[in-house]
């Protein structure tokens, strides 16, 4: 009988412990804001208006902290602000964890267990992103723009900068993390990596026609491609060719726990995804650095002198330094003024443990969603927002903390920030030390808000110096 009693105590203990626990999680304080559609939410107005509108216009109605809407198929909570961006990127692996939309999972078959050998770990254990491994890479990005501006600049009246600034992006970033310098055959691959990029975060309806189908048959194509990349290089490995330092040839040596080298497929996969993040945010920020310059006379003729003044204290011929990297500060300010007034897509996060900020609690399970565009365009941080002022950037006048974050920070801080660096700036050398121009159409459209593109290419009108 007692033992009767036991159980039957026990077991009302844990019943009222589970309705406790239900009605509390029942009674808890969500953000403002609204689901919108069934099924596809706010997908819509998310993917196809403007994602920075879509933010701005809901911290309006809702709250400048935070506010929930139902993206991509997901409950997200959309945190805003310096006080969220701290917050969010000092609570990296504790109460978020990274997330992909599904989408991108499906393109780039990441849905899948990780592996033993994860990309970050092939990228940051040989340090092939960091400032020391740069180095020696550094000559060939620059002599690869020179020779790709010298290809379709020279004799030139018109160029239209945003396809030019993509193929040159594309084969710097395959013969750094590739191996590859073969121009045909990376300028074919430029409009597959773009409906690949479009197509990252994308309703997954995968009809002819679509963002998305466009987007699978693009990722099986690159796929196929890379795939043969792969079986060449370990062909020529096995030959016993030179030194191969890409991060190709490091992957393919690179073997699990259990001695097995990665299938090929997984390494193309992995290889993709690397290409992607060196390209598509890169080609787009020299596009809109071009813009701006051209735009921009006094501004132009400024950084004008500041590489000037690098080239004429190098011998002819030879190649830029990394210590010609530190001497580009106003030319860095040029950059980074171009990544505030034209911000990317945000990156998601998993919640992995419920949290209360700001007076809301998110249950455990629903996405975050974070974007710099919260800021960066915000008069409250950055003085006559709206105007190009590259000197904002200079000492004593830094943005305040957490307000200005183009790679992220913290645990998840992009680890190609120091790639993108160099590439932009090695363009920037190039291309103001052989030309000047003026902008075809000074006031063409931009399309698109996850990636912002010229609806036009970019046409300028070249100068030869």
């Amino acid at each position: 009988m007692e033992l009767f009693t036991l159980v039957v105590s026990i077991l009302l203990i844990a019943i009222t412990f589970f309705l406790l626990r239900r009605r509390s999680s029942g009674n808890a304080r969500l953000p403002p804001g609204s689901f919108g559609w069934p099924i596809i939410g706010e997908s819509v107005e998310f993917l196809f208006g403007n994602s920075e509108k879509f933010v701005g216009d809901r911290m309006l109605k809702y709250s400048p902290e935070m506010f929930k809407t139902k993206i991509l198929g997901e409950k997200t909570a959309v945190i805003c602000g310096p006080a969220g961006n701290k917050f969010l990127f000092s609570n990296e692996e504790k109460l978020f964890s990274m997330f992909r939309p599904h989408s991108m999972q499906h393109l780039f078959r990441s849905n899948k267990p990780k592996p033993a050998l994860n990309m970050p770990e092939v990228v940051r254990q040989p340090g092939f992103l960091k400032p020391e491994a740069l180095m020696r890479y550094l000559a060939g990005m620059d002599l690869i723009t020179q020779k790709q501006l010298h290809i379709h600049c020279d004799g030139k009246k018109i160029v239209e900068f945003y396809p030019l600034s993509k193929t040159i992006t594309l084969t710097i970033a395959c013969q750094f993390f590739l191996g590859i310098n073969n121009p045909d055959r990376i300028a074919r691959l430029v409009e597959t990596f773009d409906d690949v990029t479009r197509g990252m975060a994308s309703i997954m309806l995968n009809l002819p026609g679509t963002t998305f189908y466009r987007a699978n048959k693009a990722a099986a194509a690159l796929r196929k491609e890379l795939i043969a990349v792969v079986e060449e290089k370990k062909e020529a490995m096995a030959e016993g060719a030179g030194p191969m330092h890409d991060i190709l040839s490091h992957m393919i040596a690179a073997s699990d726990p259990s001695g097995s080298c990665l299938p090929e497929s997984e390494i193309a996969d992995k290889m993709m995804g690397l290409l992607i993040s060196g390209y598509g945010n890169v080609s787009t920020t020299i596009t809109f650095v071009m813009k701006h310059l051209g735009l921009n006379p006094d501004i132009y003729e400024r950084v004008r002198a500041e590489q000037l003044a690098i080239a004429v204290a190098k011998k002819e011929g030879v190649p830029l330094h990394w210590e010609d990297m530190a001497k580009m500060k106003y030319s860095w300010n040029v950059i980074c003024e171009t990544m505030r007034m034209v911000p990317f897509q945000g990156t998601f996060r998993e919640v992995i443990e419920e949290f209360t900020y700001a007076g809301y609690t998110i249950p455990k399970g629903w996405k975050v969603y974070w974007t710099v565009s919260t800021t960066c365009m915000s008069p409250q941080y950055f003085k006559d927002p709206k105007r190009f002022n590259p000197s904002r950037y200079d000492e004593g006048e830094a943005p305040p903390p957490y307000t200005y974050m183009p790679f992220g920070k913290g645990l998840r801080m992009c680890p190609g920030n120091e790639y993108a660096r160099i590439v932009m700036l090695t363009f920037v050398h190039n291309v103001v030390k052989n030309y000047r121009w003026e902008m075809v159409d000074p006031n063409e459209k931009v399309s698109g808000s996850m990636i912002p593109e010229p609806q036009k290419g970019l046409p300028v009108r070249l100068y030869h110096h």
